[in-house]
């Protein structure tokens, strides 16, 4: 069994190097899995897919820039049967990843997503208006639309099969890609799991979440999908 974690990367240069590092390859490994790392370069303008390369990852190039676009072409390159996601900038960890992993075999879940809100959250690691407002908004609405029962519908580490990813009909290409794909999971009654994680501060570059033009478009995501145009 095969399993592929998928990073898109927007000028990361400086920290998406550390972040291939902070995968437990040798655990998973030692656990009985075959492992690939897909780094998705979404036109960086710096030295990301060298560093991408040099880390050990595989660089695929996606020119047409945005959070689902980058993911969609990851996953299309994939080739495992586990697939694990997660940002480029370090807030993520990915050294969790055996427990993710875990909830798929052992207990047949078919998407597993991190939970920030059930687990902790470094000092400075989300602004106070993503963490108190944003977020807690955006997730009940969408429970609320969609009846479901997620804690943190944004949070970005999540893990799923193969089999999973081509039941879900993911064609968002900005960063409502995250929405898209929790209604998905849901929609078509896969087994999910939230589990806890431990959410750290940006570990290098800059920032490309937009408060208030992202949220707006979540919110319109969410509306549209709900009671169409």
């Amino acid at each position: 069994m095969k399993v592929s974690f998928v990073i898109p990367a927007l000028n990361e240069e400086g920290i998406v190097g550390k972040t291939i590092k902070s995968i437990p390859v040798d655990e998973i490994e030692e656990a009985g899995y075959d492992v690939e790392i897909i780094v998705v370069n979404n036109n960086s303008t710096d030295n990301t897919a060298q560093e991408a390369k040099d880390a050990g990852a595989t660089v695929f190039l996606e020119k047409n820039r945005g959070y689902g676009n980058a993911y969609i072409r990851g996953f299309k390159e994939a080739t495992g049967d586990i697939i694990i996601m997660g940002d480029a900038d370090g807030t993520y960890p990915l050294e969790q990843s055996m427990d993710f992993i875990n909830y798929i075999v052992d207990d047949g879940s078919d998407f597993v997503i991190g939970s920030r809100f059930k687990g902790t959250i470094e000092k400075g690691a989300m602004p106070a208006l993503h963490q108190y407002i944003g977020n807690q908004l955006l997730t009940k609405m969408l429970n609320i639309l969609f009846n479901s029962e997620y804690s943190d519908t944004h949070c970005g580490m999540r893990a799923f099969t193969k089999d999973a990813l081509h039941k879900m009909n993911l064609t968002a290409p900005g960063m409502e890609f995250a929405v898209e794909m929790v209604i998905e999971a849901r929609e078509k009654n896969l087994n999910i799991k939230e589990i806890p994680i431990s959410y750290k501060k940006r570990g290098g570059g800059e920032a490309k979440l937009s408060s208030f033009t992202d949220g707006w478009r979540h919110v319109k995501y969410m509306l549209k999908r709900r009671f169409g145009n």
